[in-house]
């Protein structure tokens, strides 16, 4: 196809592609997942609250018409990371994107972190991500090409109170993107992280009715606006599809300016 004979959006077309998506039963990794759905994309969307990301499968694909399956997950154990992959490649024969979406922060101030605390948001948020991207860095490999999106946070770049624990996973998440990036570029893998600001989302809507901090979160974001998950997902299509061919190891901020000063 000639380069004027591409038809409008051609380079965010994500028909024929396969995306599996975690922590898709709500917050970010649902509003993503439906997004690529939306874009064309046959999704999987893996959770470890199962009968809610079954729900949400069920919707999308009655929604936009595509295929939809859902997987419990749980990215704290790899056997089950393993086997959620397995499930995804044998039902769809591919994995073209991978978004890790599944993720936790439990706020405590510094000296009053539990290493139980501390463990479980590294693994959750580090290690899952880890073992999530071996996995499906492997059936990339052997497809020789294919999308990893890790979403990431500002908390990767700029220290936020009671956040020790997420800022320490966030920012080795960046850092663990620049590696693959680096390692499985000659494979035609293109890996990078997406680091949007404090979303309103329902999970988090408990904290911006505290006015110290919504307060805290309007003097940083320089629209002074408070961002959702729609502000983030079309960065999400952008580097799931051809048009971020040339992307790879980058951190996209989503964050309204918040890095920026």
């Amino acid at each position: 196809m000639a380069q004027n004979d591409k038809p409008r959006g051609y380079e965010f077309d994500l028909d024929g592609k396969v995306a599996m998506v975690t922590g898709a039963a709500g917050g970010i990794g649902l509003a993503v997942a439906q997004t690529l759905a939306r874009y064309g994309a046959d999704v999987a969307l893996c959770d470890i609250q199962a009968e809610a990301v079954e729900r949400a499968a069920e919707d999308i694909a009655s929604t936009w018409g595509g295929r939809a399956l859902s997987s419990r997950l749980d990215v704290t154990d790899t056997a089950s990371i393993n086997a959620c992959v397995s499930e995804v490649n044998e039902a769809y024969g591919r994995i073209d994107i991978l978004v890790n979406s599944a993720g936790i922060n439990i706020p405590q101030i510094a000296e009053e972190v539990t290493e139980e605390a501390w463990d479980k948001v590294l693994d959750i948020n580090l290690k899952g991500s880890f073992f999530c991207c071996q996995a499906v860095g492997r059936i990339m490999i052997a497809q020789q090409g294919g999308k990893i999106i890790n979403i990431s946070s500002q908390a990767g770049s700029v220290g936020l109170i009671r956040r020790s624990a997420y800022c320490s996973s966030k920012g080795a998440m960046d850092q663990m993107t620049r590696v693959l990036a680096v390692e499985w570029a000659k494979h035609n893998i293109n890996v990078n992280s997406l680091a949007p600001t404090f979303l309103l989302t329902p999970l988090t809507q408990a904290m911006f009715e505290e006015p110290e901090f919504k307060a805290y979160v309007d003097e940083n974001i320089l629209f002074s606006r408070m961002a959702t998950t729609d502000d983030l997902v079309g960065a999400a299509v952008f580097l799931a599809s051809r048009a971020s061919d040339m992307v790879t190891g980058t951190v996209l901020y989503v964050d309204g300016g918040w890095t920026a000063h």
